[in-house]
């Protein structure tokens, strides 16, 4: 079942320690075929080096094991909820990688200090507050889900322009067309995340790019009059 969908988002998990996001088994990617509704992800705790396409669980949007005989991510239920919340999205993951993390645990968002940021991201990345502890004990990943959407819904933000999140004292969250692209975001964001962190330590009251600035590098490459690249065809 969803053979195709499997081997996509097993290479796409495969890219994290490729990538230097994830250490041990500290990350998860998920893929979804929106004709029928089921998501793939990867097992818990489940070694990469381990892994294979098999292994991956089919899940419905509501939780339940279509196909798989091994527990699918302890995060699973954060991404049904991304997944019912914004159609656009066909890939997430969820990494500890260190640079998002260090903003996460302080608590910050991610400002736009200069144009690589501005490339992908429009405006900061968006650090969601902390669960209470009544969010936790009733349904602590359901509930990181929910108050990712309410972040994204109380700021205003588009999920398409703003493919990633920091949650409060926990770590990122991107997201993209397909699991590829979601890591491909996961990757940028850590970069992003590194770049800020030396912009404050070299100078703490640095002020992010100017909005025209922003504003350029993010449209140059997104929306109706993007001109970056090449087109295809």
């Amino acid at each position: 079942m969803l053979e195709a969908l499997k081997q996509a988002v097993y290479e796409a998990n495969m890219e994290l320690p490729k990538r230097g996001l994830v250490t041990y088994t500290w990350g998860n990617v998920s893929g979804i075929d929106r004709e029928t509704g089921y998501v793939v992800i990867k097992p818990s705790g489940v070694d990469y080096e381990d892994l294979t396409p098999d292994q991956l669980v089919v899940l419905d949007l509501d939780g339940n094991i279509i196909e798989g005989d091994l527990n699918p991510s302890s995060d699973t239920k954060t991404h049904l909820e991304l997944y019912k919340a914004y159609p656009e999205l066909g890939g997430i993951v969820h990494t500890h990688s260190p640079h998002a993390v260090g903003w996460a645990q302080a608590g910050r968002d991610i400002p736009c200090y200069g144009t690589t940021h501005a490339d992908y991201f429009y405006g900061p990345v968006p650090c969601a507050r902390c669960l209470t502890t009544e969010e936790v004990e009733e349904d602590y990943e359901k509930n990181t889900g929910k108050v990712i959407i309410e972040t994204f819904n109380s700021r205003q933000l588009n999920p398409v322009h703003v493919p990633g999140v920091i949650c409060h004292s926990h770590g990122p969250f991107t997201w993209g067309k397909n699991a590829a692209q979601a890591v491909y975001h996961a990757v940028v964001l850590e970069e992003v995340a590194k770049m800020a962190m030396y912009t404050v330590t070299v100078k703490p009251e640095a002020a992010p790019a100017p909005q025209h600035v922003q504003d350029k590098h993010f449209l140059r490459k997104h929306g109706p009059n993007a001109y970056y690249g090449q087109k295809m065809g």
